[in-house]
């Protein structure tokens, strides 16, 4: 059920894991605080967290776990960074947006619009490099395409478009922000994956 990794690794690759996380959550909440919009599962977070009043990184937690949830039947493999994506990310956009000023002029806004994009492609390639587990999302989209009911692509743009149409319906932020982060994720987090990946540790021989 669970990715094992030897304490070496582990110990090697723990911290550039949690500094990806980290970083994903600064970006995520400088788009949020822009307010011209966001990538899909922010937008489903920040309808709910508008309709029920609780923090949008708090929602994206509970989101993340139901997500997790979904991965049962189709045996997925949980690894510590699946575990820590949920929890980490979400905690840092509540405390980051307890500390950002309301952003009023549009000469900060779109700052920290690009900024936060930049920042998630960064953590993205960070995390993701690490090689500690995929994100709930991610592998809730490989199980789809691994059960065969359909492509990876396919799989991903099912879930993005019935994640930014709930989230739409309940008044999540769509905006020019969200057609940035659909065409500018993707290669920025290539971009830096290819950057950041860390590989096995090398051995030594005698």
């Amino acid at each position: 059920m669970f990715i094992s990794a030897s304490r070496a690794e582990l110990r090697r690759r723990l911290p550039q894991l949690m500094l990806g996380l980290v970083v994903v959550g600064f970006g995520f909440a400088f788009m949020v605080e822009s307010n011209l919009g966001l990538g899909p599962w922010e937008v489903l977070h920040q309808g709910i967290s508008n309709r029920i009043g609780i923090p949008i990184g708090t929602v994206g937690i509970f989101v993340g776990l139901l997500v997790l949830a979904a991965w049962i039947p189709l045996h997925q493999r949980l690894g510590i960074g699946t575990v820590l994506n949920v929890v980490t990310i979400g905690i840092v956009i509540d405390l980051t947006m307890l500390v950002i000023p309301d952003l009023d002029s549009l000469l900060i806004r779109w700052p920290a619009l690009l900024g936060g994009l930049l920042l998630v492609g960064i953590g993205g390639g960070l995390y993701i490099g690490a090689g500690l587990g995929p994100g709930p999302r991610d592998g809730l989209m490989t199980g789809m395409a691994g059960r065969g009911w359909f492509s990876i692509r396919t799989a991903r743009t099912l879930l993005e478009i019935t994640a930014l149409t709930a989230g739409w319906l309940l008044g999540g932020t769509v905006g020019v922000g969200t057609v940035l982060f659909a065409g500018g994720i993707g290669p920025l987090v290539q971009f830096f994956l290819g950057k950041l990946t860390l590989l096995p540790a090398a051995t030594t021989v005698r």
